[in-house]
């Protein structure tokens, strides 16, 4: 599957969860309006028994519900794994709560009443937002799976060569003659889809900041050819 095709996934849908039937219905008919596919929910309950922790889009939340209110939510979500960009509503909102939404990572904090065009400005954002991190998410899943491809003995031939030492040195490093390097070198090359050393390096450094499988040390990678 190409990054592209896994980015697809799901439809992305504005999720929004307001407690206020009458806010529900008025959403529910803005965005169905602009062609945005939504889902309303009544509490955030609703909305993990209807939504997978996959759900594509934006979620438009409101502050203070019965219950769960929607700052809880927000520090609740990172752990069930769910990463949906967050537009909040409020007709009660404050300073304090706004910078505490915004810090939490939310893509904006609008209080009622807000004019249509800013939340869906708003809502745009934070589909974007999903696009791009969902892109980025199976790009690296592709690229770890590459990764897993290589054998032990290319990974260390892979991490000499992000580090930059020269053929001649890994050599040196692993017991090998430099044609062996080169002959693993290139088959690291090819298995990782690199063009060049710097796409190379470039990966390796992806696979590092995703906490996936990092190039490892030349010299203590087990030998497996």
């Amino acid at each position: 599957m190409t990054p592209e095709a896994a980015a697809a996934g799901p439809e992305p849908t504005v999720f929004v969860i307001d407690d206020d039937a009458a806010m529900r219905r008025a959403l529910d008919a803005l965005f169905r309006s602009a062609g945005m596919p939504v889902a309303t929910h009544a509490s955030t309950r609703a909305f993990l028994e209807a939504a997978g922790r996959d759900a594509a889009g934006c979620l438009v939340l409101d502050v203070r519900m019965p219950g769960e209110s929607g700052l809880e939510f927000q520090r609740r979500l990172g752990g069930l794994g769910i990463r949906l960009p967050i537009v909040f509503i409020s007709g009660h909102g404050d300073i304090p709560m706004s910078v505490a939404a915004m810090k939490a990572g939310a893509v904006e904090f609008l209080a009622k009443p807000f004019s249509d065009a800013d939340l869906l400005r708003a809502v745009e954002e934070g589909l974007a937002l999903d696009r791009r991190r969902r892109r980025e998410a199976a790009a690296t899943a592709s690229l770890r799976e590459r990764y897993m491809l290589l054998t032990a003995r290319e990974r260390q031939v892979m991490a000499g060569v992000v580090s930059g030492r020269l053929n001649k040195q890994i050599a040196f490093d692993l017991g090998l003659s430099e044609i062996t390097i080169k002959l693993h070198r290139g088959q690291v090359m090819q298995k990782m889809a690199a063009a060049s050393v710097v796409d190379l390096v470039r990966f390796a450094d992806r696979l590092a900041a995703d906490g996936a499988v990092p190039p490892p040390d030349p010299a203590r990678e087990e030998t497996k050819v």
